[in-house]
């Protein structure tokens, strides 16, 4: 975009955009970049995934958010979990997700890449890799920087799952 004004104008605007009125740098305390092989593991994990953080307060000075990758082995499936009080969002990137819910994780849903897949607070889950030979890659995105991972022990999960479609205004029932 090209500028208007004096040279000493231009100086000016560049100057001011670099510093915000509550004078925050913007150049320090703007957009950040987590490259991928910089990724933190040190993460609370479930059993059958590996999740990896990119954006947190301690990385990017996130606030409100928490967003990272995770991984599924193939045929794999992690153990029934929740976040608590967070809502998630999960974007698969690349394989087949199969997600299962319920007191007894007895819903089932499928998501393919491209696919959104929203997990409620509290809401008890577990992710499966519905592909027996490639792994399952996710990013996840969460509303709060608590890493907050809470395992279950489900012993008596539904052994057949009731299949379940978006359904509202916009969705129909197939």
């Amino acid at each position: 975009m090209a500028q208007s004004g004096t040279p000493r104008d231009n100086r000016r605007m560049e100057a001011k955009s670099e510093v915000d009125g509550a004078g925050r740098d913007w150049r320090l305390r703007g957009v950040r970049v987590v490259r991928a092989g910089e990724l933190d593991s040190n993460t609370p994990q479930t059993p059958g995934m590996d999740r990896a953080a990119a954006i947190t307060a301690a990385r990017a000075g996130a606030k409100k958010l928490w967003a990272g990758t995770v991984v599924i082995h193939p045929d794999a499936k992690t153990g029934a979990h929740h976040h608590g009080p967070v809502e998630s969002v999960i974007y698969v990137v690349a394989g087949k997700a199969r997600m299962r819910w319920g007191e007894r994780l007895e819903f089932v849903a499928e998501a393919d890449p491209g696919d959104f897949i929203y997990v409620p607070p509290f809401v008890p889950h577990q992710e499966i890799n519905a592909s027996p030979e490639a792994p399952l890659s996710c990013v996840v995105v969460r509303s709060g920087q608590e890493p907050v991972v809470v395992n279950l022990e489900l012993p008596d999960v539904e052994p057949n799952p009731q299949q379940v479609h978006w359904v509202d205004d916009i969705h129909p029932e197939p």
